[in-house]
Formats: structure tokens, C-alpha cells, sequence
């Protein structure tokens, strides 16, 4: 069986809203199951590829500050 698990995650988000979005992030954090990363995993790296340089830079300022904590 060849399962594209981004494919699926981005079908299953392709319509959503950013209240939606919002939403499964959250609830992804908030459960803290192993098994929601793959899903945040994606959903970043289409941030990440659709993001400015001056975006990024921003995210990894950010990230950064973040794991120091």
C-alpha cells in the first residue's frame, strides 16, 4: 500500500477556513498525542514553503526564543 501521508493531511485541510485551521492546530497541541505531529509536521513545512525569507526569519527568531525556554 503506498500511503502519501502529506497528500492526505492536505486533502483533508484543503477546504478548510483559518477558523478551521486554527482549530485542528489547537486541538493538535492541546491533546499532545504523538500521533498528531506528522499532521503539524505538514501542515509547517506548507507554511514554510510558501513563506517570504523575511517570514521565515521571523519563525526562526521565534523558534528559536522558543526552545531556549
Amino acid at each position: 500500500m503506498d500511503l502519501n501521508l502529506r497528500h492526505a493531511i492536505m486533502h483533508n485541510v484543503a477546504n478548510n477556513t483559518k477558523e478551521q485551521l486554527e482549530d485542528t492546530i489547537v486541538d493538535a497541541i492541546q491533546r499532545g498525542e504523538e500521533k498528531m505531529l506528522p499532521g503539524l509536521g505538514v501542515l509547517f513545512e506548507a507554511i514554510w514553503n510558501n513563506s517570504t525569507e523575511q517570514q521565515k526569519d521571523m519563525m526562526l527568531t521565534t523558534l528559536e526564543q522558543a526552545v531556549k525556554q
